[in-house]
C-alpha cells in the first residue's frame, strides 16, 4: 500500500502498531482525534520524525483531544518542517509548545483552543503566514486584552479568527475587537459565538469596514437579528435567530458540545410548531447527537428536536435510512441514560409515529423490551396509552423466538395490560386505550404457549369473559376472540378453558351478524371441541357446538369474501391437527375455510407458508379422502386449484 491520507479518530492502537503499520509511507496527512491513551502525542511525533520523507512533506496534522503523559514537557513539532495546519483542541499543550510551533517554516492554520497555552505572544514569529487561528475557550490566558489584540493586530495575513468563548466564561474580548478599526483587514472569516456585550450595531460595522468577510458566529450572543445579516448576500451567520443561522451553527459546531447545546436549544423552539420537512437539518441533530454521545443535554435537546421535525405528517417526507440512524441514536442515549425519564419519555413519543413504527429499519427487539417496562411504571394515562399501542405493535415485528428471549418483560407487560383492561371493564370505559390493549395482548400471546399460560394463571380468562358481559362492540368482542384463538391453541389450557361462562358467550357470539367475529369464536370452538376427552362429562354440550359450528359455516358467504386485515396469520402449523380430523368434519372445515380465506388475501404470504410449513399435503389428503366431507373437500381442492401457480412457483414437485 501507498498511504497518504490516516484516518485513526478513536482508534485503539499501540505505539508498536503506529509506527509499523503507518510511518515507513509518505504521509501528508494525519488525524489521530482522540485515539487510545495507549498512543500518545509524543509517540506520535517520534514515530513521525523516523521518516525524514514526513518530515518534511507532512501537510496536516490533527491532534485533537489526544493524550499526553504527565510527565511529558516539551512538544517537538519542530523536526516537521512541512506541516501547514495543526490543531490540538482540548490537549495539554503549553507556551512553550505554542514557541515551538509559531517557528515552522510554512504553518498556516493553527488551532490550539482550550488548551493550557497562558500568552500567545509567540504567534508574532509567524505573523507573516498564520492564514487561520482557532482559540476557542482559551480559559488560561494571562494576559490583558490590549495585549492580545495588540498581538491579534500583527496577525495581518489572517483570513480565519476565532475567539469564540464557552458560555460560561462569558468572555468581553471580542466586545474590544469589535471596536477596533486598524484591525484584521483583510478577514473573511470571523467567530465571536459565546461573547459578551455583542450587538447588532457592532458586528454590521465591523462587516461594512470589511468587505470580503464571509462568515461570522453569533450564537449565544445578543447579535444577528437584524436584518442586516439576511439582507448581506455572500454573508453565512452561525447564530440563533433564525432556521438559516441555526442551520449553519449546528453545522460549523457540531464537535462543540457547548454549542451544539445552545443550536439545538434554539431549533427546538424555532420548530416547536414547524408544518415544513427539513432532512437536511435533522441530518444535523444526527451528526451533533452521535458527536457527542455522553453529553446529556446534546442527547436530551437532540431528542426533543428530533420529535419537532418527524411528528404528525413531517416523517413522511423524509429518508427512511435517516430516520433509521435517528430512531437508533434515540435508543443509544436512552441505553447511556436509563435514568433520565424526559428522555425516556422523548423516545417513547417517538415510537408513536407510524411512519417510524411501521417502516423504518431499528432494533425492535431493544424498543420492545423498553416500552413493556415503561408499562410498568404506572405514569400518566397519557404516556400510558402510548406505550400499550406501540406494544401492541411491536409485538407482532417480533419472532414468537425473540418474544419468548423477552420472558420476564412480557410476563410483567401481560399483568399491567390485564391490570388495564381490569379497570377499563370496571369504568365501563371502551376508548381507545382498552382497544390497544386487548390488541397488544392479543399479538403478545400469538404462537406463545408460555405467555398463553401466565395470562391464565393471572385470572386473564375471568377478567376476558367479565369484558365479553361488558361491551357489545364488535372491535372489542374480535380482539377478545383473537386473543382466545391463541389460548385454545395451547391444547393443555383446555380443561381451564372449558367452563360455562366461556362455552355460553363463545356459542352465543358464534351467530353475531359480524363475520369476523363468527369467524373468531367458530375458531375457539373448532379448536376446544377437537379433543374428546376434556367433554367426557359433557359429551352432548360438545355434539351441539359442533352441529352448531357446522350450520354456521354454511351460512358464512364464500371463503374469498371481504373481512378485516385483522386476521393473520404468522403460522399454519396450529391448523394441522384440525385438518387431520376426519372424524370431525366440523373442525376441518373451519380450517379449510380459514385457509383459503387468507390465501385469497395475501397469497404470496400464506401460499408459500402451506407449503413451507409442508400444509399443501394435509389439504391434498382431504380432497382425496375418501370419507371426506363433500364441502370440505371442495374447499380443499379450490386451495389447490386456484392458487396453484403460487405453489409450483414455490418449486415443489409433489403438488396433489
Amino acid at each position: 500500500m501507498k498511504l497518504k491520507l490516516v484516518n485513526i479518530q478513536k482508534a485503539k492502537i499501540s505505539t508498536a502498531a503506529f509506527l509499523k503499520a503507518f510511518c515507513h509511507h509518505k504521509l501528508i496527512e494525519l488525524d489521530a482525534t482522540a485515539v487510545h491513551t495507549d498512543l500518545s502525542i509524543p509517540d506520535i511525533l517520534s514515530g513521525l520524525c523516523s521518516n525524514s520523507w514526513i518530515q518534511e512533506n507532512l501537510r496536516r496534522l490533527i491532534l485533537d483531544s489526544t493524550s499526553i503523559p504527565r510527565d511529558s514537557r516539551l512538544l517537538f513539532f519542530g523536526q516537521l518542517t512541512g506541516l501547514r495546519v495543526l490543531s490540538v483542541f482540548n490537549v495539554c499543550f503549553r507556551s512553550e509548545d505554542l514557541a515551538n510551533v509559531s517557528q515552522l517554516p510554512k504553518l498556516e492554520s493553527l488551532d490550539i483552543s482550550n488548551t493550557l497555552v497562558t500568552n500567545i505572544s509567540a504567534l508574532l514569529t509567524c505573523k507573516d503566514r498564520l492564514k487561520s487561528l482557532t482559540m476557542h475557550y482559551l480559559k488560561c490566558l494571562t494576559m490583558t486584552k490590549p495585549q492580545i489584540l495588540a498581538v491579534i493586530r500583527e496577525l495581518k495575513c489572517l483570513l480565519h479568527l476565532d475567539i469564540s468563548d464557552h458560555g460560561q466564561l462569558r468572555s468581553d474580548l471580542a466586545f474590544h475587537l469589535l471596536q477596533q478599526k486598524d484591525i484584521l483587514p483583510n478577514i473573511e472569516s470571523l467567530d465571536i459565538s459565546g461573547s459578551n456585550y455583542i450587538t447588532d450595531g457592532a458586528v454590521e460595522l465591523f462587516i461594512q469596514q470589511r468587505p470580503a468577510m464571509q462568515f461570522v458566529g453569533l450564537l449565544a450572543t445578543d447579535a444577528g437579528y437584524s436584518d442586516f445579516f439576511s439582507a448581506k448576500k455572500g454573508l453565512r451567520v452561525a447564530g440563533g435567530a433564525n432556521i438559516s443561522q441555526i442551520s449553519e451553527a449546528l453545522s460549523c459546531y457540531r464537535n462543540r458540545s457547548c454549542f451544539m447545546k445552545e443550536a439545538l436549544y434554539r431549533l427546538f423552539t424555532e420548530t416547536f410548531s414547524t408544518q415544513i420537512t427539513m432532512p437536511a437539518i435533522l441530518k444535523l441533530v444526527a451528526v451533533g447527537m452521535r458527536s457527542h454521545p455522553l453529553d446529556l443535554p446534546v442527547q436530551f435537546t437532540g431528542s426533543a428536536c428530533a420529535l419537532n421535525l418527524t411528528r404528525q405528517g413531517l416523517a413522511r417526507g423524509m429518508p427512511v435510512r435517516l430516520l433509521s440512524e435517528v430512531t437508533c441514536l434515540l435508543f443509544k442515549a436512552l441505553k447511556t441514560f436509563p435514568h433520565y425519564q424526559q428522555l425516556q419519555k422523548n423516545c417513547l413519543l417517538s415510537l408513536t409515529n407510524s411512519r417510524i413504527l411501521m417502516d423504518v429499519p431499528f432494533d425492535r427487539f431493544d424498543a420492545a423490551k423498553f416500552v413493556m417496562r415503561w408499562l410498568g411504571k404506572h405514569e400518566s394515562p397519557k404516556m400510558q396509552a402510548m406505550a400499550v399501542s406501540i406494544t401492541s405493535i411491536l409485538a407482532l415485528q417480533l419472532s414468537p423466538e425473540q418474544i419468548a428471549q423477552l420472558k420476564e418483560e412480557v410476563f410483567m407487560a401481560v399483568k399491567e395490560l390485564l391490570a388495564i383492561v381490569k379497570q377499563k371493564t370496571a369504568e365501563n370505559l371502551d376508548d381507545v386505550t382498552l382497544l390497544f390493549t386487548l390488541k397488544a395482548l392479543w399479538n403478545l400471546t400469538e404462537q406463545s404457549p408460555a405467555i398463553c399460560r401466565h395470562f391464565i394463571e393471572n385470572q386473564g380468562l375471568a377478567i376476558f369473559i367479565q369484558v365479553l358481559e361488558t361491551f357489545s362492540e364488535t372491535a372489542i368482542q374480535s380482539k377478545v376472540l383473537g386473543l382466545l384463538n391463541n389460548v385454545v391453541e395451547v391444547k393443555e389450557l383446555f380443561p381451564k378453558l372449558i367452563t360455562e361462562d366461556m362455552v355460553k358467550h363463545i356459542s352465543s357470539l358464534l351467530h353475531s351478524k359480524d363475520l369476523e367475529v363468527s369467524y373468531l369464536a367458530a375458531g375457539i370452538i373448532a379448536h376446544l371441541t377437537s379433543d374428546k376427552q376434556p367433554w367426557i362429562s359433557c359429551d352432548l354440550q360438545r355434539t351441539a357446538l359442533l352441529q352448531d359450528l357446522y350450520a354456521t359455516i354454511q351460512k358464512w358467504p364464500s371463503s374469498s369474501c371481504k373481512m378485516t386485515a385483522l386476521v393473520t396469520y404468522r403460522s399454519f402449523k396450529a391448523f394441522f391437527p384440525l385438518l387431520g380430523n376426519f372424524s370431525q368434519p366440523e373442525v376441518q372445515l373451519w380450517a379449510l375455510w380459514a385457509m383459503y380465506h387468507v390465501c385469497s388475501k395475501n397469497p404470496s404470504k400464506y401460499c408459500k407458508m402451506l407449503v413451507e410449513e409442508e400444509g399443501l399435503q394435509l389439504v391434498c389428503d382431504i380432497r382425496e379422502h375418501s370419507e371426506a366431507d363433500p364441502q370440505a373437500q371442495q374447499i380443499a381442492a379450490s386451495i389447490v386449484d386456484d392458487f396453484k401457480m403460487y405453489f409450483i412457483n414455490y418449486q415443489r414437485p409433489s403438488l396433489c
